[in-house]
């Protein structure tokens, strides 16, 4: 900078006394003007600033010339409040011209520099200084994709349906809403959170006759679904007038989980807080009793409030529209017909990390093997191969896994609905304003369909029936699947126990209503999307950086007709043999965070339960604490609780159990065998017995408490036996200790991986 430079000047002033002041001044103009050769533009503020800063350095220098032939000695000089940089000046020489103030060669230079400095600062143009851009003419700007208001005005629509889906199933409700909308003279609209800027809520009173429904599921403990995370941190963060929006709340849980509906309730909540108008009351599905006819129930309830609120009529009986249109593919570039991917078109071909729920990495599976010794069941370990995947994990994340369905059964309805399975078509939307333009990957073959992306396995909902149902030919066959669809007390009771406990798929009513062939395009439209299973990861990224491993029980039972029904992704898991090519044993999988996590602190204890298969994240736990003890780090207790049916039967990875409490890293390994003995043991029962050195362990120690298995009786059974031990060593009445309990959990000390 040249404030250095002029410093360095002044510096070889004080450092040669006999210096006159025209050389001083000429050194301290050249600094000036190298300085400006060397600048960089600058803004117009610092160009000021520093011709300020040069006007002081100058008048500061003449001025010491002017003191130093006046006193005859030695001056300093402070400059720019730098108390270290002084300037001395000598006595001039006893000449008289000297004696004068200043010289004539002194009095030319200051006038040329002043004149200089004068047509620099005010006249001169500033070459140095930043131009000012053009200002560009305003346009208006374009309608953005993620404004949902902008969509509704272009289409008519006044009813918008966000879902929070993880499985589908609010997805699928936000659909069936958003067509009921047409019977009531009103246009719906179903919306994914994630593609929108929920901000726009405040503009929604924009439109007459608006209302926003939120068909909300909760995820795990409470959480939101992925596609609903951004919504719901706006939700936390926002503080916007919403006093023109009216809305409605559906939430979809499961009673097993300590938070129900976690979701939906605080959806509901929140928007009430932020001024929004709630026209129907909150619904709360329960996946654990009837999920279809609590949203049945609430649904037949809700569109009446609507009526009445807008001033509305319904203007016919419920009536079939199609959603999509089939086009058939005769002459068509096989290269751009989709054969099973999620996403990207021959994604599974040409991997391109990274690899997410829209582009799974295909995964080699390079071990399979049985873990039981007996039993009817098959419990296995898999390992799954992402070497050059970049994929990356952490004990106690899941992975999820897209499974296929059973080529049987794919075959089968072929058959009997008469079709070419191999045949290529497309469903495309008939709403071309849609972001949905197909209900999934299109084009594609009708076996392609059926196999990878459509759910043929689970009962079907109460919609599809009455969509299939004009297509029975049979009066008596069509009257029986209405019946089931509509809301009436006796057609639930029936839906309940022909579909819903027997366990009828798509494939077993098609076998026991002969009359009822729907055409295959409509059948695949109307059935959900097969979704991810997701698996609690077996193993540590630290010892297993390029493997993930499973641990899953394969899923078998016979129904009340008969049947035998078979999980879809633990057998396709099962038949993932390794084999040389590799090509049959690739496994499309992405891994989904999780917040089940290890202390930050290794020397933190752990107290880990899980029976049965909810054995596989404290195997990763276990790995990672031996490994960190091999690294030299502290590692505090760590306490195993497991279960199983028999000793020698089920125990699963019983060796490697052994190792790690034999070398002291699992220090207790506590095994309850509930069919061993003539009284069932469970792992609740050991926790009583342990029950003073569990609250020790706690209390003291800080440990760390993890839950992984079955919701709905073990980690109940469990949560309630804590509640007990800390009742009774805490000293504490029942509510004080389901308190602390919940205390535990809101600090991440008790944390629960469970299913139902």
């Amino acid at each position: 900078m040249w404030l250095q430079r002029a410093r360095r000047v002044l510096r070889q002033v004080g450092s040669a006394s006999s210096a006159p002041l025209s050389l001083s001044l000429a050194q301290l103009c050249g600094a000036f003007t190298g300085s400006l050769n060397l600048r960089k533009p600058l803004q117009k503020n610092q160009w000021l600033f520093e011709r300020v800063l040069l006007l002081d350095v100058v008048v500061t220098c003449m001025d010491s010339r002017l003191q130093e032939t006046r006193r005859q000695s030695f001056v300093p000089l402070t400059i720019m409040g730098d108390a270290s940089m002084e300037l001395n000046i000598s006595p001039p020489d006893n000449s008289a011209q000297q004696d004068s103030a200043f010289s004539m060669m002194d009095l030319f230079l200051i006038s040329l520099i002043t004149g200089l400095f004068t047509y620099w600062f005010f006249f001169r143009k500033k070459k140095e200084e930043v131009p000012d851009l053009p200002k560009m003419q305003s346009v208006a700007a374009p309608v953005r994709d993620s404004s949902f208001i902008e969509k509704m005005k272009k289409t008519g629509r006044n009813i918008v349906v966000f879902y929070g889906s993880q499985t589908g199933t609010a997805e699928e409700f936000a659909n069936r809403l958003s067509k009921d909308a047409h019977r009531y003279g009103l246009r719906g609209m179903a919306a994914d959170p994630e593609e929108y800027d929920l901000s726009d809520l405040s503009r929604l009173s924009e439109i007459d006759k608006s209302l926003a429904v939120f068909c909300m599921a909760t995820y795990g403990e409470g959480d939101p679904t992925d596609n609903a995370q951004d919504f719901y941190d706006w939700l936390q963060e926002a503080d916007t007038d919403l006093s023109g929006l009216r809305f409605a709340v559906f939430g979809l849980g499961n009673k097993t989980y300590e938070h129900f509906n976690a979701m939906g309730k605080y959806v509901d909540k929140r928007l009430e807080e932020l001024g929004a108008q709630r026209i129907f009351e909150l619904g709360l599905g329960d996946d654990d009793g009837n999920l279809e006819e609590d949203f049945i129930t609430w649904r037949e309830q809700f569109w009446p409030a609507v009526c009445e609120h807008f001033g509305v009529e319904a203007t016919g009986e419920e009536s079939s529209i199609r959603q999509y249109e089939l086009v058939l593919h005769t002459d068509v570039n096989m290269n751009k017909v989709y054969t099973g991917e999620m996403g990207r078109l021959k994604s599974y071909e040409n991997q391109k990390p990274p690899f997410d729920a829209k582009n799974p990495f295909l995964a080699q599976v390079r071990e399979n093997r049985k873990l039981n010794e007996g039993g009817e069941r098959h419990l296995m370990h898999l390992e799954l191969d992402i070497s050059n995947s970049k994929i990356r994990y952490e004990s106690g994340d899941h992975v999820a896994v897209y499974p296929a369905n059973d080529s049987s059964l794919v075959n089968q309805i072929g058959e009997i609905l008469g079709t070419d399975l191999d045949t290529i078509m497309s469903l495309n939307n008939l709403d071309e304003e849609s972001n949905k333009k197909h209900p999934f990957p299109c084009p594609t073959s009708y076996r392609t369909a059926l196999t990878y992306y459509l759910d043929i396995t689970n009962p079907p909902r109460t919609n599809v029936l009455y969509e299939l149902a004009q297509y029975a030919t049979d009066a008596g066959e069509q009257e029986r699947l209405r019946k089931m669809a509509s809301s009436a007390a006796e057609g639930k009771a029936l839906y309940l126990t022909w579909v819903v406990e027997a366990r009828r798929n798509i494939l077993a009513i098609l076998q026991d209503m002969p009359s009822l062939r729907p055409p295959i395009d409509h059948l695949c439209e109307l059935l959900p999307r097969l979704q991810a299973r997701y698996y609690s990861i077996a193993s540590s990224s630290k010892v297993h950086p390029n493997a993930i491993h499973i641990c899953a029980v394969t899923v078998e039972y016979e129904t009340k007709t008969g049947r035998l029904n078979k999980g879809v992704a633990t057998n396709w898991l099962k038949n993932k043999v390794p084999d040389e090519n590799g090509s049959n044993s690739r496994v499309p999988m992405y891994v989904r965070k999780s917040q089940f996590r290890l202390p930050f602190k290794p020397s933190t204890p752990v107290i880990m339960i899980g029976p049965g298969t909810g054995i596989a994240p404290f195997i990763g736990f276990i790995q990672e604490r031996a490994w960190l003890k091999q690294q030299g780090k502290e590692v505090g207790e760590t306490v195993l609780y497991y279960g199983c049916r028999r000793e020698r039967e089920d125990y699963l990875y019983r060796e490697e159990l052994a190792r790690f409490h034999q070398e002291g890293v699992l220090t207790q390994l506590n095994v309850a065998f509930s069919r061993d003995q003539a009284e069932k043991v469970y792992v609740q029962h050991l926790l009583k017995k342990n029950k003073e050195n569990i609250w020790k362990l706690v209390n003291e120690g800080n440990a760390h408490i993890y839950v992984c298995g079955d919701a709905r009786n073990m980690a109940r059974d469990v949560q309630n036996t804590f509640y007990e031990i800390v009742a009774e060593f805490g000293n504490m009445s029942q509510p004080q200790a389901v308190d602390y309990v919940k205390k535990l959990m809101t600090k991440g000390r008790y944390s629960l991986d469970v299913w139902s």
